[in-house]
């Protein structure tokens, strides 16, 4: 979606002002230099407000998480390949402290989002119920997808039934709905823009 740089969309609001300044007073006949100042300024920040709103949906919508921003080193048993950007993952829901939760994470790739081998890395924590602390390391900050789910009976893989369906629980980045299938890839994207936040999953039983 288009959008002006915030010094563009100030200089745009200017000229504007002035303008709506311009022509109240050729409609009037009465702005007075004080009156022109105020409306001037009151006509700024507006247009100032509405940059600001244009810039954030510019940019696409990104679901919230906790932003604590921790400059601090990442918590022991940070799982993936060190770097200096980690988040903390919060899965939520344990039925059971039974085997391992698995942490996979993806890159903003739709086209490699649940394939086999497209994913950045694999973690795994051992598991505590009903929540399971967990903490990955990032390559550096951006768009990430998460995936998890509870190994309960920790043979390494994802179970499933005999007609495929999910054996075990599993949840995604952002708690987008699953009951009628995958969630899109659109919908599970996490922007982690500094180290140290925090993502909470909850998990969904089959």
């Amino acid at each position: 979606m288009p959008f002006f740089a915030p010094s563009s969309a100030l200089r745009a609001g200017s000229v504007i002002c002035e303008s709506r300044a311009r022509s109240k007073f050729v409609l009037s006949h009465r702005l007075s230099p004080k009156t022109g100042t105020h409306f001037l300024a009151r006509c700024s920040k507006r247009l100032s407000a509405l940059a600001a709103l244009a810039l954030s949906v510019g940019f696409g919508a990104m679901p919230a998480m906790a932003a604590t921003d921790d400059s601090s080193p990442a918590p022991a048993g940070c799982t993936g390949p060190a770097s200096k950007t980690w988040l903390k993952v919060v899965v939520e829901g344990l039925h059971s402290a039974k085997g391992q939760v698995a942490i996979t994470l993806y890159g903003d790739d739709p086209s490699r989002f649940l394939v086999h081998h497209g994913a950045l890395s694999v973690g795994r924590t051992p598991a505590a119920a009903p929540t399971t602390n967990s903490c990955i390391f990032l390559p550096h900050p951006g768009v990430y997808v998460i995936a998890v789910y509870h190994d309960e009976n920790n043979n390494g893989s994802f179970d499933r039934n005999s007609i495929g369906l999910p054996a075990e629980a599993y949840g995604f980045s952002n708690n987008p709905p699953t009951l009628l299938g995958l969630p899109s890839f659109r919908s599970v994207r996490l922007n982690a823009i500094h180290s140290g936040m925090t993502a909470h999953i909850r998990l969904t039983y089959p």
